[in-house]
């Protein structure tokens, strides 16, 4: 049997793409493949003696003596024939019985997979203890329904965080426009004020869908491949936040030496930008932000630390989720959506990058994304294949 199930794994797919009978069930196919090798086997071990028998005739052989081994090699091939045809009236049943008893595990894995759905990916195959083919493809179609669930929650905790986020300014401006209608005495300064609450709360909804826009253009992966500077992206974008960092009274310190690095450089600065937007956002008044881009190893490196309140260890993995902010910033810190971390994270994962982040101990975060050595466009190519997060 051992022998058997070896032949079916390695040798039945190279026939089967051979002959194909696609009207047919795959175990007919291999009851007939069954079928037809011990049809040939038999063929082969009874053709032998027969043709051995009329090729034997001995020199100056009387007629009689010919009539008598023709008449013995009929009866062989009468015999053969018979043999032949219980051969394959056996043959047929056994090769049903190997193949049904062979894809019995294959039509198990395909009833489970069938039941299992968008609402019940938490139930896994039953590979067992088996050390095949088989297990093989059971674990595999475990893994790929691990990470669906896990990508399935994920769009589930992301759509109903960002409905959350949309509905309150609308929300908001609802309440705003209700005030004003009702309002007994309305002057030009009130609707004036009004008009300028609705415009700022305008202004949230559109730098929020710019994110997500950022967010899921980051998750789809780098479509085209270049060659940049992040020592030059960051002195940029350095620039654009520096009235931002005054305004809150935070400092920048910068210390940017050449950084060579491949990829999609829009995606590249949006990343830097988001670094730096955490860093100013959630700081302290008098706080200061570091910055600094370095070339390790063949790896263009770029860091961000910052001053900030104290971060538990085991809170800093939580930040790069959609919507996630430590503690009680969602009420004190109305201006941030908890997705610049999350938009560094799905950037960093795009190009194959690694992110570290650590809590400081005075307080704060120090981010740094390593990207990879310049490579190959096909070598590159494969980096879009990688699983994020």
């Amino acid at each position: 049997m051992f022998g058997l199930r070896q032949a079916s794994a390695f040798r039945l797919p190279r026939l089967m793409a051979v002959v194909r009978f696609p009207w047919l069930t795959l175990r007919s196919q291999l009851t007939l493949l069954y079928t037809g090798f011990f049809l040939a086997a038999g063929i082969a071990a009874l053709a032998v003696p027969i043709f051995t028998i009329r090729t034997s005739f001995p020199q100056g052989a009387s007629p009689s003596t010919i009539a008598l081994i023709n008449a013995g090699a009929r009866t062989q091939i009468i015999r053969a024939a018979v043999t032949l045809a219980a051969l394959v009236a056996v043959s047929l049943p056994v090769g049903w019985l190997i193949a049904g008893r062979f894809l019995r595990p294959l039509r198990a894995i395909s009833a489970t997979a069938r039941d299992i759905s968008a609402s019940n990916l938490n139930r896994r195959l039953d590979t067992g203890a088996r050390d095949n083919e088989f297990a093989e493809l059971g674990d595999t179609l475990n893994s790929l329904f691990g990470r669906l669930e896990a990508s399935f929650e994920s769009q589930r905790r992301f759509v109903a965080n960002a409905s959350h986020e949309l509905r309150t300014p609308l929300s908001a401006g609802r309440a705003l426009l209700q005030v004003a209608l009702t309002d007994p005495g309305p002057t030009v300064g009130s609707f004036r004020a009004t008009c300028e609450e609705l415009l700022a709360l305008g202004d949230q909804q559109e730098r929020l869908l710019r994110a997500l826009l950022t967010l899921a253009c980051s998750e789809r992966g780098v479509e085209r491949w270049e060659s940049f500077d992040l020592a030059e992206i960051v002195g940029k974008v350095i620039l654009d936040c520096q009235h931002d960092a005054e305004r809150r009274h935070v400092r920048i310190d910068a210390v940017l030496s050449v950084a060579p690095a491949t990829g999609d450089p829009s995606l590249a600065e949006s990343l830097v930008v988001n670094l730096l937007d955490n860093a100013i956002r959630y700081n302290l008044a008098g706080g200061h932000v570091a910055l600094s881009t370095r070339t390790t190893d063949g790896r263009a490196v770029v860091s961000a630390s910052n001053t900030g309140p104290l971060i538990p260890a085991d809170q800093v993995d939580r930040l790069f989720q959609p919507f996630q902010r430590l503690g009680s910033e969602r009420i004190q810190n109305t201006s941030g959506y908890g997705l610049g971390l999350a938009i560094v994270r799905a950037i960093a994962g795009a190009h194959g990058a690694t992110l570290t982040a650590n809590a400081r101990r005075q307080g704060g975060l120090h981010i740094e994304v390593s990207f990879p050595p310049q490579a190959q466009p096909a070598l590159q190519q494969l980096v879009r294949a990688r699983p994020q997060g």
